[in-house]
């Protein structure tokens, strides 16, 4: 499964910043004044009386309206006859970038130990307080680092469970993968993957999966369920398609077809792709990393009728720098409409990827624009 990556954008030389929404010096002065963390990276402003230039971040004390002079880039000030503020660094990478570093490199000495670093090292490794890399890593992943050590070690449990039958036990794979005792594990296993880590381990052997496949007016559908709720809603034109792509994800589960008592639950997922507005009410066996999780949960959130952009969504779960992990989140989900991520639209409003067709994804929406159920007529004025 994909997990958080931070790839922080390529630092610029600020000859010149964009200054599209602070474009008055009324508009930037009023960012300096309260720090906006938005107009970082676009201006600098000088201070006659001290003969140097700030970021609109700068922590030092205000200066005086009259004192100040506002510049596109650092170029322009220097040029100006200013030098840079030897606190807030207004020369080096926007304060969004030396972040995402941050973060990035905290992720990689949690992805490179054997066992869990704990918060103390991690500062001293940043350089920074504890307090700062744990205000700064949640800004930017919307997780905690103790959060996101705990995902990257099921993450590690899952590749080790996955390998061949000649890869370690169980139990070494939960040591291997950085747990220091297997009840730590065992605690929140089957909540984490569906089934018992011995079912896992053997690719779902000894574990049920009820399934059935009927059809709507997208198509066919696929529900499938363990015991802990709905683990997949797959939606295609072929129906045998669907079953293997179950199949290949359960391959030594027992898969359960056709059960009438199970008829009820694919009723219910038909109805929500009908009438999206209904809602859903069945629990979900929603398996994935710890980001990929806040990622489906704020999908959840966003009302029918409504479409955010992978910008907006990546602001949403607090980690504005990390779009492609959002979208890359979205792209896993395998619980077609109930995580709708069928909302989800470029910036520019078109429509992008969507695992289940595009005009499946283009369908939806407008069903959910027109708030009448797909393959129905809206009623005509006067009807009874």
């Amino acid at each position: 499964m994909d997990h958080p990556t931070f790839d922080p954008a390529p630092a610029s030389d600020n000859d010149e910043f964009s200054t599209d929404e602070f474009d008055t010096d009324e508009i930037r002065w009023a960012a300096v004044q309260r720090r906006d963390p938005a107009a970082d990276g676009r201006f600098v402003y000088s201070v006659r009386t001290t003969g140097v230039y700030c970021r609109p971040t700068c922590g030092a004390r205000p200066a005086l309206r009259a004192n100040v002079s506002f510049h596109a880039g650092t170029r322009e000030a220097e040029l100006a006859g200013f030098r840079p503020c030897l606190r807030c660094k207004p020369d080096g990478p926007p304060l969004a970038e030396r972040h995402a570093a941050l973060v990035a490199e905290a992720c990689r000495l949690i992805d490179a130990a054997e066992e869990e670093p704990d918060l103390a090292t991690l500062a001293a490794a940043s350089g920074i307080s504890r307090f700062h890399l744990h205000r700064v890593f949640k800004a930017q992943t919307g997780i905690t680092p103790k959060a996101y050590a705990a995902a990257r070690r099921k993450e590690r449990v899952q590749e080790q469970l996955a390998g061949p039958a000649q890869q370690p036990s169980v139990t070494q794979a939960i040591y291997a993968a950085g747990y220091n005792s297997s009840g730590r594990f065992y605690a929140t296993a089957r909540e984490s993957l569906g089934m018992t880590p011995t079912a896992f381990r053997r690719g779902g052997s000894g574990a049920t999966i009820r399934f059935a496949i009927a059809q709507c007016s997208l198509g066919a559908i696929l529900v499938a369920s363990t015991g802990v709720g709905i683990c997949a809603i797959l939606m295609g034109d072929d129906p045998e398609a669907l079953a293997r792509d179950l199949q290949d994800r359960f391959p030594n589960a027992e898969l359960m077809g056709a059960e009438p008592d199970y008829e009820a639950v694919v009723a219910q997922v038909i109805g929500l792709v009908e009438a999206p507005e209904t809602g859903l009410d069945l629990p979900l066996d929603v398996r994935g990393t710890a980001f990929q999780q806040r990622v489906w949960q704020a999908l959840r959130t966003i009302p029918a009728g409504r479409k955010v952009s992978y910008t907006e969504l990546a602001a949403m779960v607090g980690a504005p720098k990390s779009v492609r992990a959002v979208a890359g989140a979205c792209a896993a989900n395998a619980l077609a409409v109930a995580i709708p991520c069928h909302r989800v639209v470029r910036n520019d409003g078109a429509l992008s990827g969507y695992r289940w067709g595009v005009e499946r994804k283009q369908a939806l929406l407008e069903r959910e624009d027109r708030k009448e159920p797909l393959g129905q007529e809206p009623a005509r004025e006067g009807a009874k």
